[in-house]
């Protein structure tokens, strides 16, 4: 569908410098920004930081206490209100309406801006309208009164009378708000075409940051009712910018499909009481990316290696903080790396082996495992994906892995069962007194990690392997 516009093809939206207070209260301070034709900005933030003040203010529902709203380089509260209509369209985040209107009676509201009073609409009229709600999947309810449709339906209608005031500039309060999977990637798809084929501004208020990071060209993220980072998303949707604004942990990565930034928000620490023992994970291609996450849950301490520098393992244990012993990216495990992990692992109380595949680069973390074994630590084997699946050497993993278990080590099916078994055996864990003089040293309980003489540097930092 292509949107005849009234008004001049450059369309600026420039916030300078606005307060908007309820009473006394205020809600928004010094916040500015400047959209142009084609930005799709999504405006981010805990609940109470001022996402849906800033969209009222800019769509002269709460005038600012103080700054400007500049549309076009006119002040937007001196502009009449009808002007504002033909370049504005909202669709706020709760829309009650009174009486049973038909859907497209509802739809057919927003060609108002362009009629004059008492003026019936034409055939022109109808037709955008009816264009309108086909984009947004509901001509089909076009006959039907408004109050019996559902909340998705009706947010649907309401998204479609928006796009039938033919706006240059949308703003959207938490569009997503009672549609299901299919109808919110149809709506934002929708949008975002529009962005780009039709120059149309969005600023959307969303709480989905996932949703934010696959659509918006750039981001607001506000805190408090100020601007804690503005810009392109790369820059605002960080870690640190998360764990900054909603104080929650945070994975942030490159989606391999949609090639957008995906957020996966971690569960906060749970304050379980601190183990006396450590446990060292051998893993690598996340096989290990949820048991990190869970053994340090449960108050464990954990090192990880030999890990190639950007494995996925590798990448959650340094957000996870949880010291490493690296090697570089597409790179065998050298004899020095080799020897660092040993060190790593004979500080531990216990290895934990997961289901990672195994190629000649990796063979040396298995060799390291039996070899600690035989030193008299305890080993762990997840064996959740028989070996021979995952065995690359020509059959050696797999000999190994039979004498891991010839020797003594503990085969698991799965991380719940392995777990249970770490709590149950935590005792048996901990090595004697005697033990920890035989064995190289042997970590005591209750002794911290030494991070810094254990954790070899990689050579280099670009590239990456996944075992």
């Amino acid at each position: 569908m292509r949107y005849e516009r009234r008004v001049p093809s450059l369309v600026l939206l420039n916030v300078d410098g606005i307060e908007c207070r309820y009473g006394s209260f205020r809600v928004l301070e010094n916040v500015s920004l400047s959209v142009k034709e084609g930005d799709f900005v999504g405006i981010l933030g805990p609940n109470g930081s001022g996402k849906t003040t800033l969209l009222k203010s800019i769509s002269r529902s709460l005038k600012p206490y103080k700054g400007t709203i500049l549309l076009n380089e006119a002040d937007i509260y001196s502009l009449k209100g009808i002007d504002v209509a033909r370049q504005m369209a909202v669709v706020p985040q709760d829309t009650t309406i009174g009486f049973s209107f038909s859907a497209l009676d509802i739809v057919l509201m927003g060609r108002n801006p362009h009629m004059t009073r008492f003026q019936m609409e034409s055939k022109k009229d109808l037709a955008i309208a009816r264009k309108a709600m086909e984009l947004t999947n509901t001509w089909h309810l076009s006959e039907r009164p408004i109050n019996e449709l559902s909340g998705g339906e009706r947010q649907r209608v309401i998204i479609a009378r928006a796009l039938a005031q033919e706006p240059k500039i949308l703003l959207l309060d938490e569009p997503m708000t009672h549609l299901d999977i299919i109808n919110q990637l149809e709506i934002m798809d929708l949008v975002k075409n529009l962005c780009v084929k039709e120059k149309l501004i969005v600023l959307a208020v969303f709480h989905d940051l996932n949703l934010a990071a696959r659509y918006c060209t750039s981001a607001v993220l506000l805190k408090n009712g100020k601007i804690f980072s503005a810009g392109s998303l790369d820059e605002v949707l960080t870690s640190e910018n998360i764990k900054s604004v909603f104080r929650v942990n945070a994975i942030v990565k490159k989606h391999l499909v949609t090639n957008s930034l995906f957020v996966l928000p971690l569960s906060p620490h749970k304050s379980s009481p601190a183990r006396k023992c450590s446990i060292h994970l051998i893993c690598g291609a996340g096989t290990g990316t949820a048991l990190m996450k869970v053994l340090l849950d449960e108050g464990y301490s954990v090192t990880a290696g030999v890990l190639n520098v950007l494995d996925t393992d590798f990448e959650t244990a340094q957000f996870l903080k949880i010291p490493v012993t690296t090697e570089a990216p597409f790179s065998p495990i050298t004899e020095k790396t080799q020897k660092a992990n040993l060190t790593m692992m004979r500080k531990a109380s216990t290895i934990v082996l997961t289901s990672v595949p195994f190629g000649h680069g990796n063979l040396q973390n298995l060799k390291a495992t039996l070899e600690a074994l035989e030193m008299g630590i305890p080993v762990f084997v997840v064996d959740e994906v028989p070996i021979e699946s995952r065995d690359f050497t020509n059959g050696t993993a797999t000999a190994l892995f039979a004498e891991l278990k010839r020797k003594g080590a503990v085969f698991v099916k799965d991380q719940n069962e392995l777990l249970s078994l770490l709590n149950v055996s935590e005792e048996k864990m901990r090595p004697s007194k005697e033990a920890t003089t035989r064995i190289f040293n042997h970590l005591k309980p209750g002794r911290s990690h030494e991070e810094s003489d254990i954790t070899a540097k990689p050579e280099k930092a670009a590239g990456g392997m996944e075992k």
